[in-house]
């Protein structure tokens, strides 16, 4: 009978203490896919005894057609096509991975980039605070046809 009783008290201690709101954790979702090309050959850098990193960049372009839609001669809607170019800086730090992105990654492939995205500061070498976005990689797919070959 008291082992019973201590068995039900701590049941409902536990049962209190899950529903603490302190103790829920929230689940979120940090995940970034970049298709486009290398800007740059990878270089890798080792910062005060820390792991070594892989860091490349990759540009991904928007198309938009911006007309005023007035007709051609031909018939046809005139229109212009504006593009944007937004350059992304990757870093890798997974061992394997960071091996092989430096090895097979070269400016011009075409690859596709998951991981996540990182905010950071640095001060650079005139002692000034910037800001930094960088996308962690945790996987690159090669897609440019001179790369899948050697792989």
């Amino acid at each position: 009978m008291l082992r019973s009783a201590s068995a039900q008290i701590f049941r409902q201690v536990v049962r209190h203490r899950s529903t603490d709101t302190s103790l829920i954790l929230e689940r979120s979702i940090n995940r970034v896919q970049l298709l486009g090309r290398v800007g740059q050959d990878p270089v890798m850098r080792q910062v005060e005894g820390r792991n070594p990193v892989t860091i490349f960049s990759v540009a991904t372009n928007e198309m938009w057609r911006s007309g005023d839609g007035e007709m051609s001669p031909t018939g046809s809607e005139q229109s212009d096509v504006s593009q944007k170019t937004t350059w992304h800086r990757v870093s890798v730090f997974k061992p394997g991975l960071r091996d092989v992105a430096y090895q097979y990654v070269k400016k011009g492939s075409r690859i596709l980039v998951e991981g996540k995205l990182d905010y950071g500061e640095y001060v650079d070498k005139n002692q000034v605070r910037r800001q930094a976005t960088t996308i962690i990689a945790d996987n690159i797919v090669f897609l440019s046809d001179n790369v899948r070959d050697r792989v």
